[in-house]
């Protein structure tokens, strides 16, 4: 992996951290935070699913010990970023990023969430307790991301970006 593809997750997880902070609304028993689903698709589209994988964990990571998250952002993010480098990898368009990202965050991860928040948070909700919150994240997110995706494209950042993988 090259310095400069280690710098630009670097900035990806700055960008989602931050983004965190000052960009959530509510969505239902949870606060949506569509920077993370964005940044997830971009780095899908620019670097590849491991990379994407890795920003996912490592924003969640600085999140909880900085004490704006909780621990649902790991399987959240992690699973939509993963699935959304897939798609992307597979099909070779951004849209398939955009839509990994919602299959992947907003119906796989709340399988996962589950067993998840009973073992380590303590909590007994069911499946259909996590989805549409995190459909609702994850939707806004994708489409943000998929918006800035588009407009970089046009740009020559962008297009030397879209080589990294």
């Amino acid at each position: 992996m090259s310095t400069r593809k280690i710098a630009i997750m670097t900035m990806f997880v700055a960008i989602a951290v931050a983004g965190s902070a000052f960009v959530s609304f509510p969505a239902g028993i949870a606060r949506a935070y569509p920077i993370q689903h964005a940044v997830n698709v971009l780095a899908a589209i620019m670097l590849g699913p491991i990379p994407a994988l890795t920003i996912a964990f490592v924003t969640g990571l600085v999140r909880l010990l900085t004490g704006t998250g909780s621990l649902l952002a790991f399987p959240g993010g992690m699973i939509g970023a993963y699935l959304a480098g897939v798609m992307y990898k597979r099909f070779g368009k951004t849209a398939f990023a955009g839509i990994g990202e919602v299959i992947g965050t907003g119906f796989i991860a709340p399988l996962f969430a589950v067993p998840y928040a009973k073992i380590l948070m303590g909590t007994t909700v069911t499946t259909f307790f996590f989805v549409p919150p995190f459909l609702v994240s994850s939707f806004s997110g994708a489409a943000l991301g998929l918006l800035l995706a588009s407009r970089l494209q046009h740009t020559q950042i962008g297009r030397k970006l879209g080589t990294l993988e």
